[in-house]
């Protein structure tokens, strides 16, 4: 039979346990941390240096290279579209996803590939600065999961919409 310390000392462990089984469910996933991780390094790369549009743009097209290839071609038709459409905006990575900003710097739109949190599907989000406010409700982010003429229209559309 244990003694009083043994289960005192095994009831302090399993209080422990729960703490961390609660802290794990609780916090951020791994892909969320890395996330963090990949903005803090831009903002310190901002910081060192000004960002050149050249640089922005080379790190976005180095992040759409190290997606897997379904999410690859749609970013990069999602890219295309986005600097035909909007060619004041700048590219920059943020929060390690292609992003476009507009002259005061601020991410107008972005996207999201499935894999950068283990979704079904990429994502295509503005941000507050994107000019699509309609009335009291308005969709911020759309899911992406193939291209086609179609979506490459209707991107075209809110990318137009989010800068006018």
């Amino acid at each position: 039979m244990p003694t009083k310390d043994a289960k005192d000392a095994k009831d302090a462990k399993d209080a422990k346990d729960a703490k961390d089984a609660k802290a794990d469910s609780e916090g951020f996933t791994a892909e969320e941390r890395a996330a963090m991780k990949e903005r803090a390094a831009e903002l310190r790369a901002g910081r060192k240096k000004a960002p050149k549009k050249a640089d922005g743009l080379q790190a976005v097209l180095d992040k759409i290279a190290e997606m897997a290839p379904d999410d690859r071609a749609i970013a990069e038709r999602v890219h295309l579209t986005i600097t035909a459409t909007a060619p004041d905006l700048s590219p920059k990575t943020w929060y390690g996803m292609p992003a476009y900003a507009n002259a005061d710097g601020k991410v107008v739109v972005f996207f999201q590939d499935s894999g950068k949190f283990n979704y079904r599907y990429s994502t295509l989000g503005f941000q507050e600065a994107a000019n699509l406010d309609d009335g009291d409700v308005w969709p911020v982010s759309y899911a992406l999961k193939g291209w086609s003429p179609a979506v490459e229209q209707k991107v075209a559309e809110l990318v137009r919409a989010a800068v006018s």
